[in-house]
């Protein structure tokens, strides 16, 4: 739950009010302090969890040393400080994988992967490559570089930000700002609009169906795709602008993590407006190494198919999360191929992509695409997404649009009528800032009693409409899991 968590904000309560009475110089060791008690209370096994972050942070810290006071075997010291970064992932996350394939056995619970591994991985393997390409000075303090590597509101489901993009927030300290602080309450009580009452809600519906596979064939297997597809957005949007929230509490400011990713009109594009911290991540550090499209277009589209392959892989050790990987790497190889077609099918239909209707069609059509990826990601087994995609294109229900088939999948009419709302306002917020309209700016700028009106509005949304409360547990955040 973490950020849902009333725990959560008691502690960022103490280390508001620490930060704050702390001298300037001294701020970011609130921070530490903050970031690895939130990561030991946070952490089933928080002791060895704790340490496995620690001593991946400190080899490093002390390899990159190495590096950026050297001459001599720099290449050498690039490989051994990603294997330090890279080596950890893959065996804890990767052996369940291995051991289920091959000997069936299921890992002791103390194995599970530490909370955030996959995301503060990616981001030492940054600092190291950019440390060797002379782009960024490596850290000489390793209190300064453990707090860059275990930034609190950041480690569990990112941004995953760059070296250069953080560091300097993180120690330099920062005055009480009234402007940063109000943007981050307004965040944090967006970020529980779009967990409570539209990830979690949505939720009911999906675990309901893609549970129930076999059952719920047709067109709810449709619901449970479009469903799933605003799930994983609001639940991982929240997550995000919850910890772009929080860091506006301490004067910090987050890169954002997603630019309308449903409002893309092409698979590339919509690689450029989701999860934008990992996306730029793979450009950098994995495709444009590969040769990125220096090297002809068949080279090109190997450097695409594998760059998207080490997606699926740091997605999970799982056979749908390999095909979801690969698949979006054949639908950007596939729809670069198919280009010229569609320019000539373009002129000949008289419908060229300046128009609405071209603009409209292509975000329906990427949108499709990705939903049916997503089925594929959401499933626990390959044959089980194949299988449900299958049964979305050969049974024919439709009457359950028009019966009352849609409310006995989990959530009561009321409930389900909330959802739609919520799905309403998420499109509408969506549509705003995609034509450049900056709601919060507005927000601020309102006179005082309209802002809290707003403010005040907002909450009760939250408070009466989410999905809370006695005998319900909240969603886990889903990108936590990763």
């Amino acid at each position: 739950m973490i950020f849902i968590s009333f725990w959560f904000y008691v502690l960022v309560a103490v280390l508001f009010l620490a930060y704050y009475v702390t001298p300037i110089r001294h701020r970011w060791i609130v921070l530490l302090v903050g970031s690895l008690g939130f990561y030991f209370y946070l952490s089933e096994y928080s002791k060895k969890k704790l340490l496995i972050l620690i001593a991946m942070a400190f080899c490093t810290w002390i390899i990159n040393k190495l590096l950026g006071e050297s001459e001599k075997h720099r290449k050498l010291l690039l490989i051994c400080a990603i294997c330090a970064s890279a080596v950890p992932l893959l065996v804890i996350k990767d052996t369940g994988f291995v051991m289920g394939i091959t000997t069936h056995r299921a890992l002791p619970e103390w194995w599970i992967a530490p909370i955030g591994i996959s995301f503060f991985s990616l981001q030492l393997i940054s600092y190291s490559v950019d440390v060797f390409k002379g782009t960024i000075q490596y850290e000489r303090n390793f209190l300064k570089f453990l707090l860059f590597a275990s930034y609190f509101p950041q480690i569990v489901q990112g941004p995953i930000p760059r070296y250069s993009q953080l560091s300097g927030q993180l120690y330099e300290g920062h005055r009480f700002d009234e402007e940063k602080i109000t943007k981050g309450f307004m965040l944090i009580i967006w970020g529980f609009f779009l967990k409570l009452c539209l990830a979690d809600k949505a939720a009911v519906i999906v675990d309901t169906i893609f549970d129930n596979y076999e059952t719920y064939k047709g067109a709810y297997v449709l619901i449970g795709g479009v469903l799933y597809s605003l799930q994983l957005y609001a639940d991982f949007l929240s997550c995000t602008t919850f910890a772009q929230g929080v860091s506006a509490l301490f004067g910090i400011e987050l890169v954002d993590n997603f630019n309308h990713p449903y409002f893309a009109t092409s698979i590339k594009d919509f690689w450029r407006r989701w999860h934008i911290s990992l996306s730029s991540w793979l450009r950098d550090y994995i495709y444009i190494p590969l040769g990125g499209n220096r090297k002809g277009i068949g080279r090109k589209y190997i450097n695409v198919l594998i760059t998207f392959f080490v997606s699926g892989v740091w997605h999970g050790a799982g056979f749908n999360f390999l095909f979801w990987g690969l698949l979006h790497g054949l639908y950007q190889v596939i729809g670069e191929l198919l280009q010229p077609v569609r320019d000539k099918l373009s002129d000949v239909l008289k419908i060229y992509n300046v128009s609405r209707v071209y603009v409209y069609v292509e975000r329906l059509v990427t949108f499709f695409l990705v939903m049916l990826a997503w089925i594929i990601f959401r499933v626990e087994s390959l044959t089980a997404g194949l299988r449900m995609i299958a049964s979305m294109f050969t049974v024919r229900n439709p009457w359950i649009f028009s019966n009352d088939s849609l409310y006995s999948l989990g959530l009561e009419w009321k409930e389900f009528y909330i959802l739609i709302v919520g799905i309403v306002v998420l499109i509408c917020v969506s549509v705003a800032q995609e034509k450049g309209y900056k709601i919060r700016d507005a927000v601020l700028k309102s006179p005082m009693l309209a802002r809290w009106f707003v403010y005040i509005c907002a909450i009760l949304v939250v408070m009466i409409f989410g999905t809370y409360g006695w005998g319900f547990d909240a969603q886990d955040f889903i990108y936590g899991g990763f």
